[in-house]
Parts: structure tokens; sequence; C-alpha cells
């Protein structure tokens, strides 16, 4: 059988599954052999079959090279934010969709998840992971926010920004998380599958980009296709269209000036944001 054949047969056999509501999700397992008679396992908790070819795709390109894959690859839809916060709680790495990449998310507040993210990335655990939250009212569990005009959250947020703010002595983060530094970024991106699940959680999740620690960034799943064995859960949602700049990082640390650390892709909305609340740029 060829490759598109099996793809055609996947999506068939998903568009006979019946709606089903998040409460009672099943998991639909469809094992497949390719011509090279290698076993590759696609585990699709779907509940929208149109969401079928996504997935086929993915997990085809992998068994027509003859590489054998066991990865759960999943749509970005709401139904599958429950099993996303579950992994989240178990101190299991996902990988899903941002506004601008995609991601490498977990507990926050889990020492063993934060060590987790950085021995997948390959990256030094003296560089700062971000924290993402689902609403602007979660930031000052997390953050100091009392020194910053009234209304700015809320004019950046959600969006393509990273702000960096005081830590404070009062945050609900784990002490392993960003150890010395007495700041720390946050993000609400303005994608509305990681904020579902970031409310599903139930709180802040350690975010960084979906690479080995100096590559390139990602925006689509196949690419970084080397890390899915390291995560308990994919969530596709297609190629993402803002380019590879990621978040513009603003340092928001000190009364009435900012830093933009990363122009990132909103430097200058975010600056305009900014300069309307009477904030000063640092040159």
């Amino acid at each position: 059988m060829q490759c598109q054949q099996l793809r055609t047969a996947i999506c068939s056999a998903a568009a006979k599954f019946p709606p089903l509501p998040s409460c009672c999700l099943r998991a639909a397992v469809v094992r497949l052999r390719t011509m090279r008679s290698e076993t590759f396992q696609l585990k699709a908790f779907s509940s929208d079959s149109s969401s079928a070819p996504n997935w086929a795709d993915t997990m085809l390109s992998n068994s027509c090279k003859g590489v054998e894959s066991t990865a759960v690859v999943l749509p970005a839809v709401e139904a599958h934010a429950i099993e996303a916060a579950s992994a989240l709680r178990n101190g299991q790495v996902i990988a899903l969709p941002t506004d601008t990449l995609y991601g490498l998310a977990c507990d926050a507040c889990s020492a063993t998840a934060i060590q987790r993210i950085y021995a997948i990335k390959g990256r030094n655990v003296t560089s700062p992971l971000a924290v993402c939250v689902a609403d602007v009212d979660d930031i000052k569990s997390y953050g100091t926010t009392s020194y910053l005009p009234e209304g700015l959250l809320r004019e950046l947020l959600p969006g393509p920004v990273t702000v960096i703010l005081q830590r404070g002595n009062n945050s609900l983060l784990d002490k392993s998380l960003n150890p010395g530094i007495l700041s720390i970024g946050v993000r609400i991106p303005d994608s509305d599958f990681i904020r579902l699940v970031a409310r599903s959680f139930g709180g802040a999740l350690a975010l960084t980009s979906a690479n080995l620690s100096g590559q390139p960034s990602t925006i689509e799943v196949r690419e970084f296709e080397q890390l899915w064995s390291s995560c308990a859960l994919i969530f596709d949602t297609g190629r993402l269209v803002g380019g590879r700049l990621g978040s513009t990082i603003v340092d928001l640390t000190r009364r009435g000036i900012f830093k933009v650390v990363r122009k990132g892709s909103a430097l200058m909305e975010t600056k305009l944001v900014l300069n309307g609340y009477g904030l000063i740029e640092e040159t």
C-alpha cells in the first residue's frame, strides 16, 4: 500500500468516529505497517475528524521514510487541553504552539520537570526560562506588578510579548526555576490552546522554544522531530505563519523605564504601548 493510500485510509477511519465531548474522550490507536515492514504507532485522541489530515501527514512522513515513531501527536484543539494539563501535573514535558513559535512546556513549580526541560534542550541551567500563564490576573502570583501603570499589562497581553518583571518575595515559582535571578519573564500568548492548557492546569508553565539549544526555532512540529521521544505529548496546529523571530522581550523591572532585550516580532507595537503609558526607553 502506498503512503498516499495509507493517509487516505487513516483520514477515512477518523471520519467515522463520532464526535466525543471532552469528558469522555477515547483513544484511537491505529497501527500500520509500512512498505518496509516497519511498524509505527499513531495515537490520536481526536474528537475532531477534520484534524485527521494534519496528524496523518505528520506521522506518515516518518513511516514513508522507514522511520519508526511512537510519538503521540494530537491536534491543538480545546478537547485536548485536559490531556495536556494531566501530563503537566505528572511532571512531564509537552510540546505545543504559541502565537509565535512551537514551545516546550512543563510545570513551573516542579523542580523535577524543570530539570527535565533543560535536559531535553541541552540548555545551560544558568539560561533563564520564561513562564506562561492564562490571564493577566494570574501574573501577580508569580511576579510583582504593583509598580506598573494600571492597565499596561492588559494592553500588551495576550500577545507576542514577554514582559520581564520583578520576581518578588511572594512568587509561587519553584526556587529551582532561574536560581539567583531576581526577575521573571512572563508570557500570555495570543493563542487559545496554550491559554486553555494553562487554565486547565491551574498554574504557571515554564516555557521555552521547541528546539535544541543553539539551533533554529521551530514553526512546524516536524522541525523538532528529534525531541518527540522526550515529550509526553506533541500538539500540532500546522505551520505557524509569524516567522521565527519569537516574542518581543522587554524588561520592565524598573519603574517608569523599559529596555528592549529582544526585538522579536512585535517591537514597534510594544514600544508604542509602553510610550503611551509614559515609560521611557533605556538607550
